[in-house]
Order: C-alpha cells, then sequence, then structure tokens
C-alpha cells in the first residue's frame, strides 16, 4: 500500500485523537474509522458514566468522522465493540440496534481490560465504504 493513496480524514469539529493517529483513513472505497470514545468534541467533556449515554456520544462522533470522509453510518461494514466490563453489553447492544436499525454490520465485541480514559466504558471502532 503506497502512502499516496491513502489519505487521513480531517475536519474542525471532529474528535481529537488522543495520540498520533487520524480519526479515520480513506483508502481506494474505504473508510477505516479509529477507535472512538464519549468524548464530545464540543465541550469536550465525556458523555454520561452509563454505556447507553456513552455509545450514543461514540455513534455521533463517528458519524462526524464518516460524513467528513464523505460517507455515513448506512454504509459501515464492520466494527469492533470494545467493554470494560461485559455486564454493559446489553446496554450497548440496545443503543448499537437502534443506530443501526435493520441494517446489521458485522461485529466483533470484547472485554478489554481498560481504555484511554479511566471513566470510558466503550470504544468503537468501524470499516465503511464510500457511495
Amino acid at each position: 500500500m503506497s502512502s499516496s493513496s491513502a489519505r487521513p480524514v480531517a475536519a474542525p469539529n471532529l474528535p481529537a485523537p488522543v495520540g498520533p493517529y487520524s480519526p479515520a483513513v480513506v483508502f481506494d472505497r474505504l473508510v477505516f474509522v479509529s477507535g472512538q470514545g464519549a468524548v464530545d468534541p464540543a465541550t469536550g467533556q465525556m458523555a454520561g458514566p452509563d454505556v447507553a449515554a456513552q455509545t450514543e456520544q461514540v455513534f455521533r462522533n463517528i458519524q462526524a468522522i464518516l460524513e467528513a470522509a464523505g460517507t455515513d453510518l448506512s454504509r459501515v461494514l464492520r466494527c469492533g465493540v470494545y467493554l470494560v466490563d461485559m455486564s454493559d453489553f446489553p446496554a450497548m447492544n440496545a443503543v448499537y440496534g437502534r443506530v443501526f436499525g435493520d441494517h446489521r454490520p458485522a461485529r466483533t465485541t470484547v472485554q478489554v481490560a481498560a481504555l484511554p480514559h479511566p471513566e470510558l466504558r466503550v470504544e468503537i471502532d468501524a470499516i465503511a465504504s464510500l457511495p
């Protein structure tokens, strides 16, 4: 893969990465979205402490990144979901199901030991196609 065929996604309203990476990278017709947490980019504040509120914010962040890349949630092909506690699965899954409706991307869900922020309960990454 040559670096000239991949381009980072950037826009002023996107969540700021907490490290040396892009919010997403477009390669050919695919958009690879980095793992997103529940920080509201407008306020810099973490969404509510429960996983449902955090999952809502995560999907708002992913949607903003996808829109900046020229696509949206309806074109997501796969998600990776990372939970600090697997007992949060039902609440996360309820939001996930509502966000995607009848669209059913492939998904992996795993429990992790920790996420980058001590209050963060869920992180989600995604791969989407461009129209």
